[in-house]
């Protein structure tokens, strides 16, 4: 039987790389275009929203992130970019409100492994009857199904779950891909992989054995984003090659059936002859010329 042909659905992920600049966030959209993703992806977040008072308070690091929040006027302006460059938009809400304010721009909703345990912000996100993607880092089975349940339960109809290590990088022996298979066989919905090896190797394997259906990767123009040097982002020359690389070899699957091809009908005559064992055949040997 061929294999799967389809491509997966590449969504690129901006995350702070934008750096609160809304010049750069459209030169993120235009170049995640251009290297073939069909989404990009940001995140909506206050820093006073997302960490406990008791941690801000300890930690200048998680303070000095309010430099990473995307305003929200910049919100509709991306969506239009989007638009315009026919590639689809996407946001990870990581305030209650936050849902409200993307509800009307965003094609589907992206839920981060942080909040896989939320269950307020997986109800409004469903409630919107907008797509959900959810990651899965850090999360078992348990906790994937009960989010799963309350995702349905709450009025989501189309629910991708990413198998997801949230390490940044993740070691590409800890990637257990395999994980992907039995999200599939416990889980009526799609699935892929959201990835923080920056292992071409690694997405391969996910597309071509386990069959993800989405690819989601972190994505910065030139090594300048404030998560790059983390080491989980991708290049834009690197994540162009990947994604054409993987298109091209699922043009290679064919139909299965074993018979000469249209590039092989010039060397059949070519072969050795059976009688002397030398090539071309005889058939050809006296007509042949250079």
């Amino acid at each position: 039987m061929p294999c799967k042909t389809t491509p997966p659905l590449f969504i690129a992920e901006i995350s702070s790389n934008h750096d609160c600049d809304l010049g750069r966030c459209y030169k993120f959209i235009d170049t995640a275009a251009r290297i073939g993703c069909a989404a990009v992806k940001f995140q909506l977040f206050r820093i006073n929203e997302l960490f406990a008072p008791e941690i801000l308070t300890r930690s200048e690091e998680h303070r000095n992130r309010v430099h990473w929040e995307l305003p929200e006027s910049f919100i509709p302006l991306i969506a239009e970019r989007c638009r315009e460059k026919n590639i689809l938009f996407s946001c990870t809400p990581f305030y209650l409100n936050a849902v409200d304010v993307l509800a009307p721009h965003v094609d589907f909703f992206k839920i981060a492994s942080y909040e896989l345990l939320w269950t307020e912000l997986l109800e409004k996100c469903a409630a919107t009857g907008k797509p959900v993607v959810l990651s899965t880092g850090m999360a078992d089975m348990a906790e994937i199904s009960k989010a799963v349940e309350t995702l349905h339960s709450s009025g989501c109809v189309d629910l991708t779950l990413l198998h997801c290590v949230s390490g940044y990088p993740a070691p590409v022996g800890q990637a257990n891909l395999a994980a992907i298979e039995s999200m599939r066989n416990e889980f009526d919905c799609k699935i892929g992989w959201s990835d923080h090896t920056v292992c071409e190797g690694v997405i391969h394997r996910a597309v071509h054995k386990y069959e993800a259906q989405t690819i989601e990767l972190h994505l910065d123009l030139d090594e300048n984003g404030p998560e790059y040097d983390f080491g989980h982002c991708w290049l834009p020359d690197q994540l162009e090659r990947l994604i054409a690389n993987i298109r091209l070899g699922m043009r290679a699957d064919g139909n299965g059936m074993k018979k000469p091809t249209e590039a092989e009908m010039p060397d059949r005559e070519w072969r050795a002859d059976p009688e002397d064992g030398l090539r071309p055949l005889k058939s050809i040997r006296e007509t042949w010329e250079p």
